[in-house]
């Protein structure tokens, strides 16, 4: 087993299939390469990077322009199946288009996988704030309001395990980076019904969220909305935000036990 054949891989891994996908990485953050850059960039053989493009395009996820690879548009297909997992896209969709125009900020809809929230749908109001968030982000649970909703819900020993597993890394100089101090806003979180991110994830903005729970009371994932601290206002949220946002979860919950 050699270092351009196998790449990073271990014996839980298989390299071949492992450096493909290192491939789909080098293509996706290029936007497009030819063989020799995706070669150097790894540091990959240059016959062992073309034997996966070929494989890749005659499965249809790479696409060939004259000697620039690209990723090809079965992606998105895989994508737009890939979110109805959690719920149903479009409802999803629809609801927080209802909300944006309701309240005029950014609103957000994601869930947890591996300990991180994945944003899975983001539509912005007319007064709303450029965020750098984007369909797809994974971002940490601890200082998202997204995060810290559905960790809130969840159960304790998952809740610890993601903690524990995951640095609690200092996003802005008010993060939450000690793991009682979170326990305890997690708790606040429970009892007063919806999560805030206090200009915890990025400075000058802050976050309402909720959780959205499937039928069995497992949870979904969250939404959230998100705006300058100057409007986001803890009034403005108990009295206001929290009523809508609620509303919304309602909806997509209801839909999920017929979807």
């Amino acid at each position: 087993m050699n270092a351009v054949s196998m790449g990073r891989s271990s014996s839980r891994t298989i390299g071949t299939l492992e450096n493909a996908c290192r491939i789909i990485g080098v293509l996706r953050e290029t936007e497009g390469a030819g063989v020799t850059e995706i070669a150097d960039e790894l540091d990959f053989a240059k016959s062992a990077v073309h034997g996966h493009l070929a494989t890749l395009r005659s499965e249809g996820f790479v696409v060939k322009d004259d000697h620039t690879y690209r990723l090809s548009l079965r992606f998105l297909q895989i994508a737009e199946e890939v979110k109805n997992y959690t719920a149903d896209h479009t409802i999803v969709k629809e609801e927080l288009a209802q909300l944006a125009e309701a309240t005029g900020e950014v609103v957000h809809f994601g869930t947890e996988e591996q300990g991180r929230v994945v944003y899975l749908a983001k539509v912005r109001g007319n007064v709303a704030v450029e965020t750098a968030s984007k369909v797809g982000n994974r971002m940490p649970m601890h200082s998202t309001s997204l995060g810290k909703a559905i960790l809130a819900e969840m159960p304790s020993e998952r809740r610890d395990e993601i903690i524990e597993r995951h640095e609690l890394t200092k996003e802005t100089d008010r993060t939450i980076t000690d793991p009682d101090a979170l326990r305890a806003d997690l708790e606040e979180t429970r009892e007063r019904g919806y999560s805030i991110d206090d200009e915890e994830n990025i400075r000058g903005v802050r976050c309402i969220g909720m959780v959205v729970s499937a039928p069995d009371g497992e949870v979904m994932g969250a939404l959230s909305i998100s705006g300058p601290s100057k409007r986001m206002t803890d009034k403005r949220m108990r009295d206001e935000l929290y009523e809508q946002v609620a509303q919304s979860a309602n909806v997509i919950e209801v839909n999920s036990r017929y979807s």
